[in-house]
């Protein structure tokens, strides 16, 4: 018996056998390594180190400790989504230096450490979507140097150091959908020469600062719907120097008078913007338009604007009339009288 043992693990050996960890499922002689919804609270032990990609999706990890990957060295994918991670403790990936794409979605983060992007400079995509997560500090992604796609959508950021994304000059989708960011500052899109994808439906956005679309150079979506804008500034748009841009912008809080409606007909005209959901955005204020398409009153709100303005001009022109008719007349009255006057005096 014992001999056949030893010749099942030199046959093993010979032909590049490695072991599994229990409750997974291996592929491709272990590169491929799926542990989904295995009722895992820990990464399995006896990973072989040239797995490249392991699937730990829909477990209940907890916390993803320093030393859970050390030894992955060959490990291109990491799936964590659908957990409970409310912590990453430090360097806890630090090991993993040819990673390129983790997914860290539907999980309990509310921050992220400092050092999490050290050492992961090969990262190409990454999934924060659906976490808690309140705040981006300027430390946490500045490693990700070669990062392609940044997904932070369904969080609760409120606010993000200016300097949160400055080291992601190579980044072509940002997803910040479903957050609670009020206003897109002047700076905090510096770097982002090469983003394509920028989306930000569903925030609390009221205000864009002047250049603060400025610096995206390869833009060709910018998602606003579902935003609390009220007016928009046409030199802000303006600031997009880019081939094409598509702008989706319904389901605001558009106040529609003859200011707004002259600022989308300046949008439209220009040759490179283009507002793909303009016959969908819908009036909230005035009153007397509120439910109204913006498509339907169009030129109408400046025409209104246009008469209350003439009907003042007018007004006043009159006024002015009347004022100059009553003073001719009663210089005209004074001259007839001075002559009596001076008879009075002699």
């Amino acid at each position: 018996m014992l001999a056949v043992l030893l010749l099942l693990l030199n046959l093993n050996l010979a032909l590049g056998f490695r072991p599994c960890p229990s409750h997974c499922l291996c592929y491709e002689s272990s590169d491929l390594v799926d542990c989904r919804a295995r009722g895992l609270d820990g990464v399995p032990a006896g990973l072989h180190h040239g797995t490249w990609l392991l699937d730990l999706s829909g477990n209940k990890l907890t916390e993803v400790r320093s030393r859970s990957f050390v030894g992955l060295w060959s490990l291109k994918i990491l799936l964590m989504s659908k957990n409970s991670i409310h912590t990453l403790q430090p360097k806890c990936l630090s090991s993993l230096q040819f990673l390129e794409r983790l997914d860290l979605s539907f999980n309990r983060l509310r921050w992220l450490p400092q050092d999490f992007s050290q050492s992961l400079s090969t990262l190409q995509e990454l999934q924060l979507d659906h976490n808690l997560l309140q705040h981006l500090d300027s430390s946490s992604l500045g490693g990700f140097e070669n990062l392609r796609k940044l997904d932070l959508s369904y969080n609760r950021l409120r606010e993000m150091d200016v300097g949160a994304f400055s080291g992601l000059s190579r980044l072509r989708l940002l997803n910040l959908e479903g957050n609670s960011l009020n206003v897109l500052t002047d700076g905090l899109l510096s770097r982002q020469q090469r983003l394509e994808v920028l989306l930000l439906s569903h925030n609390n956005i009221s205000q864009i600062q002047t250049e603060a679309l400025a610096p995206l150079r390869s833009l060709t979506l910018l998602g606003l719907q579902g935003n609390q804008m009220e007016h928009i500034r046409f030199k802000t748009f303006l600031k997009l120097q880019t081939t094409t841009t598509h702008l989706q912008m319904s389901s605001n809080r558009w106040t529609c008078d003859c200011e707004l409606q002259r600022d989308f007909s300046k949008i439209r005209y220009v040759r490179h913007l283009h507002v793909e959901d303009y016959k969908d955005i819908i009036c909230q204020a005035p009153a007397r338009q509120a439910g109204s398409l913006l498509a339907a009153l169009d030129s109408q709100l400046c025409i209104a604007e246009t008469a209350s303005v003439l009907v003042i001009t007018i007004t006043v022109l009159l006024a002015v009339v009347g004022a100059l008719v009553k003073a001719e007349h009663n210089r005209q009255k004074n001259k007839q009288t001075d002559p009596e006057s001076e008879k009075q005096e002699k």
